[in-house]
């Protein structure tokens, strides 16, 4: 008989109040209010103990209601994933003119925090969890706008479009990160509507993102974003420090063959063999890096240090 993989427990939406943010450098004297509340989606395996902690940030539009194929897997086998549905999904109908809309990002940034800070309430939200998270094993992922979102908690930097400032906004508690098909430089590798309507793109900084992390892009991947086309998607690897890895999927495009819903109408290259070898690397690298078994993570690496079908993965 094959292993089945063990039952998970999904909670939803689980609430928490999100009061404006404190006047301190770190994040803001000005923000204006969020709005709403944060609502957060939990699921954990139903048994084991000392479980890893993955914080998934979606991508613009989307909710605590997507990627299931990445949070259903994780959560099966062995980690406690939380899903913050962020201001720009769709389910919260902010308009583009709202005042909010140029402090998305840091908005993005605020939740994954207020997240971290609420560990006490989500845990105890979800039957049977409590007193069995791992708090010192907590790795952030997302997609897309999502990337940039859990770059921002490894030390990627972002300037403020009221300010001209790029703090530093990273969390000492976030010890990994998976960063899929995430947005790359700014300046002159922007489209027009790029640099006058997505603030957060104009001027990102790679240089102070040291957290180990896993990024993820595919080589079809050309985005009305960029002008220089899929490549634009590695810049997380190529311009971050050391400890990084970078899974590069032939002929995938932005939803990567479908990470974002078991039937979502966005995914234009459907792929499941894709989305599992996704599965897959995603997993072994969290466990590695975040210091629970590397055996899986050497056997990846041993798979794709020839040609494989469908990637290549580099390390530095």
């Amino acid at each position: 008989m094959p292993e089945q993989d063990p039952a998970v427990v999904s909670v939803k939406p689980i609430v928490l109040p999100a009061p404006a943010p404190a006047p301190t450098a770190a994040r803001g004297a000005d923000l204006p209010p969020r709005g709403a509340d944060l609502r957060v989606r939990v699921s954990a395996p139903a048994t084991g103990r000392d479980l890893p902690i993955v914080l998934f940030a979606h991508g613009f539009g989307s909710s605590l209601d997507g990627y299931g194929p990445l949070a259903d897997y994780w959560a099966a086998h062995g980690f406690v994933v939380i899903q913050p549905t962020h201001l720009d999904s769709k389910t919260l109908g902010v308009p583009a003119d709202d005042p909010r809309a140029p402090q998305l990002w840091r908005f993005r940034v605020e939740d994954m925090k207020r997240v971290l800070d609420s560990l006490d309430v989500l845990e105890a939200a979800v039957p049977g969890l409590s007193g069995r998270l791992d708090r010192s094993r907590i790795a952030a992922a997302g997609h897309s706008f999502g990337g940039q979102t859990a770059g921002v908690l490894l030390g990627l930097r972002v300037r403020d479009p009221r300010t001209g400032q790029a703090e530093d906004l990273s969390d000492p508690r976030v010890k990994a990160g998976v960063l899929l098909a995430t947005a790359g430089r700014g300046g002159d590798d922007l489209t027009p509507f790029a640099a006058e309507n997505l603030p957060w793109l104009r001027h990102p900084d790679f240089g102070h993102m040291t957290t180990p992390a896993l990024v993820i892009a595919g080589d079809r991947d050309v985005l009305p974003l960029t002008v220089r086309g899929a490549d634009w998607t590695t810049d997380p690897y190529v311009l971050a420090p050391g400890g990084k890895s970078l899974l590069t999927l032939f002929g995938a495009e932005h939803f990567l063959g479908g990470i974002s819903g078991y039937h979502a109408a966005e995914t234009t290259d459907e792929n499941p063999e894709r989305v599992a070898l996704i599965q897959r690397v995603t997993l072994a690298y969290l466990r590695h890096a975040l210091g629970i078994d590397s055996s899986d993570w050497t056997a990846t690496q041993k798979a794709f240090a020839g040609p494989h079908p469908l990637g290549r993965l580099d390390s530095k």
